[in-house]
């Protein structure tokens, strides 16, 4: 489903910037850190934000990861991952691909004291301009 060149560039650490939709139907958007694992984008963030209240009322997603005018655009439907045993090890993964091994593994202290969620996207849909 995603062009090699495609699968290329979201391996590198870009970030993404992730809509959901609120209850009144206006679009929600922030900023994360993201992994691809194999066909589904895997996000992690903590139980309390406005984007897991959406996502657990309304799975629909899209996900842009620009570079310039380069960028991938995804949707799908999100699966939310509550176990804490998983979210830990996922915003680790997370941690060590964006800060680097020594500071992502300092930042664990941290996080080991959030409840945290895992968002994993299967792609459904994938648009690229520029790549």
């Amino acid at each position: 489903m995603i062009s090699e060149n495609v699968r290329e560039f979201l391996q590198q650490p870009r970030f993404a910037v992730v809509a959901t939709i609120n209850a009144d139907g206006s679009s929600q958007q922030t900023v994360l850190w993201y992994d691809l694992d194999d066909n589904a984008i895997v996000m992690n963030t903590t139980a309390d934000r406005q984007k897991t209240y959406n996502l657990e009322r309304d799975p629909r997603v899209s996900i842009c990861v620009p570079d310039g005018y380069c960028y991938v655009t995804i949707s799908g439907r999100a699966e939310l991952i509550e176990n804490q045993e998983q979210t830990q090890k996922d915003i680790e993964r997370l941690a060590i691909r964006y800060l680097g091994e020594q500071t992502g593994r300092s930042r664990m202290a941290e996080f080991m004291r959030q409840q945290r969620v895992t968002i994993r996207v299967p792609i459904e849909r994938v648009h690229a301009y520029g790549i």
